[in-house]
């Protein structure tokens, strides 16, 4: 399917890796080729409303600045992506593997679905070089990413607010690398549950998240914030202990019930009152390179409210900003030295029956095929009882995941 969606101009792929997903419909899904677009909340409302057909697409971290009228953001845009800071589109096809694995459906708006699995099958296999060794340049280097994280917990102590996420980019510029090469590579080394590959024009995002950011299953919204993250260990019983400490750890279990709290009170503006509740606290969950801690909160939407505001309310997602929201996120515009766009945002589906799944798009590269300029940004959860030297080694781990497939 990777191969033969390769002739569009527009088309999203969403892998869930194999991961047991209890909430998740399909193993993976493709979207390819563009019949009509939405950009913005109450268009994709009344378009879904009107047609009741899929759409697939992206909200950029910065639509929050038509969210809230408090919120701007004065970094250039630099990858392209901040220039739809939302974009869905009605797919000509439509490819998917269910839970099970034993089906393959296709839905079309064109040719039939008998002609388009054959081109899938005869689709020529993209011969990919081997990936270049590229270095990346971090935007803020160590010394002012450690006096930042100090400002930050000032801020915090002067109660400005409780967390904050903060977060650098690493840039390789007059890198030439082949998109659907750096997917496969990075989907290799890292698979994650909420994998994604994505063009519009001459942007890409090559994206290999854990984390869900929200879905909606009939009545039924949920989100599944992270925080907290250790690295794995080396063999059974330090991997054993890592995740112990992880489960154990009262920053970690503070970053990440300070986001329960925050996204409980954002499902309550688009579900009945008294229906939101936690489902699970400090879950650890394992992938290939850490481990990591999520909850998960759900909630019944408001059969008077649409569905679009359950995305309108809680938008962006509060693992990506932190708490009081709309503070965090003027001082995250302050603090940070680029504009995040496509980064923090999300991609992700809504179907037929306006079900949706969107990821919270993190350990991602975003490559502009125009520009040759190759990116990608990571960080974490400051709170008080943060430490300057871990916040930046827990960047860098993040970061390695990414800029490994380049050694």
């Amino acid at each position: 399917m990777l191969n033969w969606t390769q002739q569009f101009s527009i088309f999203l792929f969403l892998d869930s890796n194999g991961y047991d997903d209890r909430y998740g419909h399909y193993e993976c899904l493709m979207a390819a080729g563009s019949h009509a677009t939405c950009t913005g909340l109450d268009a994709i409302q009344h378009w879904h409303d009107t047609n009741k057909d899929w759409l697939f697409g992206h909200i950029c971290y910065d639509y929050k600045n038509e969210l809230e009228a408090k919120c701007s953001s004065r970094h250039p845009i630099a990858t392209g992506w901040g220039d739809d800071p939302l974009h869905f589109f009605q797919p000509s096809v439509v490819c998917y593997i269910g839970k099970d694995k034993t089906t393959l459906t296709i839905e079309s708006l064109s040719d039939t679905p008998e002609t388009i699995y054959t081109a899938i099958l005869s689709a020529n296999e993209t011969v990919a070089a081997a990936l270049p060794k590229l270095q990346f340049q971090q935007v803020i280097d160590k010394q002012t990413y450690l006096t930042t994280i100090d400002a930050l917990r000032r801020h915090i102590a002067d109660g400005d607010c409780y967390e904050i996420n903060f977060c650098n980019e690493g840039i390789c510029n007059d890198a030439d690398v082949q998109p659907l090469a750096v997917f496969n590579a990075l989907n290799a080394i890292s698979p994650a549950p909420f994998a994604a590959f994505y063009r519009s024009g001459n942007r890409y995002m090559m994206c290999a998240s854990p984390e869900r950011y929200i879905m909606r299953n009939g009545s039924t919204i949920l989100s599944q914030p992270i925080k907290g993250t250790m690295r794995r260990g080396e063999d059974a019983i330090s991997d054993d202990a890592a995740k112990n400490s992880l489960y154990n750890s009262s920053k970690d279990r503070a970053e990440n019930v300070m986001i329960v709290d925050l996204v409980r009170n954002d499902l309550a503006r688009s579900c009945k009152v008294g229906t939101v509740s936690v489902d699970e606290l400090f879950g650890i969950y394992s992938f290939p390179q850490v481990h990591q801690m999520i909850s998960t909160i759900s909630g019944t939407l408001d059969a008077a409210t649409p569905f679009t505001n359950a995305i309108r309310y809680s938008f962006p997602m509060g693992s990506m900003t932190g708490a009081p929201k709309i503070k965090v996120m003027e001082l995250i515009d302050r603090y940070e030295h680029s504009r995040r766009e496509l980064f923090a945002g999300t991609v992700g589906y809504i179907s037929p029956l306006g079900d949706f799944d969107f990821n919270v798009i993190i350990r991602s590269l975003y490559y502009n095929t125009k520009l040759k300029r190759l990116s990608y940004q990571t960080g974490g959860a400051i709170t008080y009882d943060s430490t300057a030297v871990q916040e930046w080694e827990e960047m860098r781990l993040k970061a390695w995941a990414l800029e490994r497939i380049f050694d």
